[in-house]
């Protein structure tokens, strides 16, 4: 019987080959990847990569010569037409088929669409791999009017690289406010003012009915209150699913992604998911969700390579997450849903502050501006489950290293 295959060649099935390998796995590994390239980075592409600060190859993972000395095998531009559970067989999309001992879907996740005329103009784009980054990139040296549609991450971020560049630069956001998903309403707020402080005009409550063109290019967007904004380029930034449609076919239990159990396992036995693709019940959550994150497709792959190698080790790593816009770095660790309660340590004036997140006296998660020391010592104490009471929260000459000890 082959050993493992791994579907999807991003941050999860990538970490889980090197996982397994580390941990003394000796069999066979497959990567199949849908796109051409080696395994990559994605989070740079919205950020250095669009400006130019880092090239193709240092997105790279590891050199292409890393695969080979461990004995990964490594199949690119490849797609998986179907699983076959009860063989333990895949189909390719060429009709070649591959067996396996264990099976990893690494799937990754599928950007959501608009579905209003004009979304198919030349113009129109989103971002998640390298080759929209190369086009995006391509498109923004060639005009001076871009609109962002959706004000998360990825939007935020496009549009502060894209204003650094000079654009001109409007941000559609449907929600009441933005990051809305993401942070607190406080930091929405602090957020709308640094980005409007830079130039960047950001419109809330923002309903887009059409995207206007002419000659096939786009050239405008329309709200549905009537109010339109000139466009040369669109980025479309609203959200992802879980690519889970293979799963789905397969017969798995998915929901709001691949249902996977502590250990990453799927409803079948041989089967295990990682990444953005899965549905699970977090440890530091009380409901089950689905959680786009790079480093909880690290946690999760390494699950994984634990499960297949006989240690059996459940996910209970501290999530966090991270964004960069302009010289604002937040470090977010820790899951904010159900939290009552909210502590501001800092002056938020002084682009150097932390809101510490509490569901009665139990601190949750921590959302630090400019305070990398602080956001990793949020992560040990929320590890240890030790919580700063919210007054000592807020007191800055409280010396929090003290709680650990």
């Amino acid at each position: 019987m082959a050993g493992v295959v791994i579907v999807g060649a991003g941050q999860a099935g990538y970490k889980c080959a090197e996982t397994l390998r580390a941990e003394g796995y000796e069999r066979s590994i497959t990567i199949i990847g849908a796109e051409k390239h080696f395994p990559y980075q994605r989070p740079p592409l919205s950020k250095a990569y669009m400006k130019g600060e880092v090239d193709a190859e240092r997105l790279k993972f590891r050199s292409d010569n890393y695969y080979k000395d461990h004995k990964l095998k490594l199949v690119t531009g490849t797609r998986v037409s179907r699983i076959e559970p009860g063989a333990r067989r895949l189909r390719l999309g060429g009709g070649e088929t591959r067996s396996y001992e264990h099976l990893v879907l690494a799937c990754g996740s599928v950007m959501r669409k608009l579905s209003i005329p004009g979304a198919d103009l030349d113009g129109v784009c989103s971002l998640q791999t390298i080759e929209d980054a190369d086009t995006i990139a391509q498109k923004l040296s060639k005009t001076e009017n871009v609109v962002v549609i959706g004000a998360g991450f990825i939007g935020l971020e496009f549009a502060a690289v894209a204003r650094s560049l000079g654009k001109s630069v409007t941000v559609l956001e449907a929600a009441a406010r933005v990051m809305a998903r993401a942070v607190p309403p406080r930091l929405s707020d602090y957020y709308l003012k640094e980005h409007a402080r830079r130039g960047v005009s950001i419109i809330c409550n923002a309903a887009v009915s059409e995207i206007c063109g002419e000659g096939g290019r786009v050239n405008a967007v329309r709200c549905a209150d009537g109010s339109t904004h000139q466009a040369g380029l669109v980025i479309v930034g609203i959200g992802a699913n879980a690519n889970m449609t293979l799963a789905q076919e397969a017969g798995l239990e998915c929901q709001n992604g691949i249902v996977v159990d502590a250990h990453c396992r799927t409803s079948e036995a041989h089967i295990f998911a990682a990444g953005d693709c899965t549905f699970f019940k977090h440890p530091f959550n009380d409901e089950p969700m689905r959680l786009e994150s790079v480093q909880n497709a690290i946690d999760q792959a390494r699950t994984v390579a634990a499960a297949i190698t006989g240690k059996n080790e459940p996910y209970d790593v501290v999530p966090w997450f991270w964004s960069d816009q302009y010289d604002i770095k937040l470090q977010m660790v820790g899951l904010a849903q159900g939290c009552d309660k909210q502590v501001l340590r800092g002056k938020m004036e002084d682009n150097k502050f932390s809101i510490y997140h509490y569901h009665g006296e139990a601190l949750r998660a921590i959302d630090c501006i400019n305070r990398p020391g602080e956001a990793m010592l949020g992560r040990r104490l929320l590890g240890s489950g030790v919580s700063p009471r919210p007054e000592e929260a807020a007191d800055t000459d409280f010396n929090l290293k003290s709680l650990m000890g």
